[in-house]
């Protein structure tokens, strides 16, 4: 089968080292320990659920509707493509939808999906050109909060280091569509609806956000302000949200902030951070501070609308990607000149 969900990208090995990746080799310098190319791994599902065997879907993905307390299993087959032996790491990972696609998040990003899944073997040592077999368990809480949940099943290689900090991460995945029914309360969800910039009568900067309790969960909300100059490049943060916030489903309040720092009046541009358990939204505003004591008008805040996979990074590494790739292009030539006024 075609492999379903797949992701290969270039990263500095300070970020790889903090997802597992292998330590560094130099490529230029031995130049038999080469990385695996991105194709290397590949995953499937082995069997389909009795009753989905008529729906396309549930051939590729794992598509399932389940009730709280059910725990299943599903197959999966992990291919080796390449001439050596591969170590793949196996783990959930959350995703979402956006912008009418199916995005998995960067790195092993966790949601409420991703805590109830496990593989069973971590590690698979697949030998070259051969397939390893192993079994996913999906255990639904109890308590699990009806709806729709993403996630992705990785299986994912850490080749060797390029050389100048830059190691190959590929890795091929399984989609998730797990519906939950039941008669369980919602899932908890919120959202922060505006935000306020003032200056109390010592002068400090504050903000207020207004947090609306959409779900059906009760939340403890933490979480952390950053600021950013809108003309400049001073960025300020992060600060902590006052603490001992709770609200129950359809309640509202207002989350303070106090910005700890003498900070002009303005513009900024802020990102709102706020957590309730593995739930997490980040929100964004214009404010400006008035220039003393007293209260600026509201203003709406927008959900940060930056996919879960981090563009930045990316966009960076692909410009790290160019360098080498320009770098290897005046190193060839010239190493083949080099062995030829040798002989």
């Amino acid at each position: 089968m075609p492999r379903f969900f797949s992701l290969a990208v270039l990263v500095a090995t300070a970020l790889a080292v903090a997802t597992g990746a292998a330590s560094a080799t130099s490529l230029v310098s031995d130049p038999v320990q080469r990385p695996n190319p991105p194709d290397a791994v590949g995953i499937r599902l082995v069997d389909v659920p009795a009753d989905l065997v008529k729906d396309p879907r549930a051939r590729q993905y794992i598509v399932d509707s389940l009730k709280p307390g059910v725990t299943v299993k599903r197959r999966i087959e992990v291919s080796n493509k390449s001439d050596d032996v591969l170590h793949v790491a196996v783990y959930p990972g959350a995703a979402d939808i956006r912008q009418g696609a199916f995005v998995g998040a960067a790195g092993s990003t966790r949601n409420e999906l991703t805590t109830w899944i496990k593989p069973g073997r971590p590690i698979l040592e697949v030998p070259a050109h051969s397939r390893a077999r192993d079994t996913v368990t999906i255990a639904i809480p109890k308590d699990a909060a009806p709806g729709e949940r993403y996630g992705v099943v990785w299986a994912q290689v850490s080749g060797r280091d390029l050389g100048s900090g830059i190691t190959l991460v590929s890795r091929t995945g399984i989609r998730l569509y797990l519906s939950v029914g039941g008669n369980n309360p919602p899932r908890a969800r919120f959202t922060v609806d505006d935000m306020t910039a003032e200056r109390d009568v010592s002068g400090r900067a504050v903000v207020h956000a207004k947090v609306h309790n959409t779900g059906g969960r009760a939340l403890d909300l933490t979480g952390a302000l950053k600021m950013s100059q809108v003309s400049g490049n001073i960025s300020a943060g992060p600060y902590p949200i006052d603490s001992g916030k709770s609200l129950a489903p359809g309640q509202s309040a207002s989350v303070n902030v106090i910005v700890t720092d003498q900070v002009t009046d303005g513009p900024w541009d802020v990102s709102l951070t706020l957590k309730s358990g593995l739930l997490e939204v980040t929100h964004e505003a214009r404010i400006t501070f008035p220039k003393g004591p007293g209260m600026a008008a509201a203003v709406l805040s927008q959900p940060d609308q930056q996919s879960p996979l981090n563009w930045r990074i990316i966009s960076a590494s692909a410009a790290l990607v160019l360098m080498l790739f320009a770098t290897l292009a005046i190193i060839r030539p010239y190493r083949r000149s080099a062995r030829g006024d040798d002989s």
